[in-house]
């Protein structure tokens, strides 16, 4: 099987100058490759793990128009308002 071809230089300035990253971690690199070939992809890490970073860095060097909705604060609402409702006092919840 042949190397993947090089993530274009672009990338590496864009990660450095918008998220202070100067390299990506293995499965980043993977789920970037996908999203700039055009491939549809699953990509699941932990809390902390880089998700957000997968879809805007590609976004920020394809150019042109790119849509990208992130659920994160409709997630984190979501689990604020569950644990309100079965007792746990907000300022716990935070």
């Amino acid at each position: 099987m042949p190397a993947p071809a090089p993530l274009p230089p672009a990338l590496f300035v864009a990660v450095a100058k918008h998220w202070g990253f100067s390299s990506l971690r293995p499965i980043q690199e993977q789920a970037i490759r996908a999203s700039l070939a055009g491939r549809d992809s699953l990509v699941v890490m932990p809390t902390g793990g880089g998700k957000s970073l997968c879809f805007q860095a590609p976004a920020v060097v394809r150019g042109g128009l790119t849509v990208v909705i992130s659920p994160l604060i409709a997630l984190m609402k979501d689990q604020v308002d569950n644990l309100t409702r079965i007792g746990v006092p907000r300022s716990a919840a935070r």
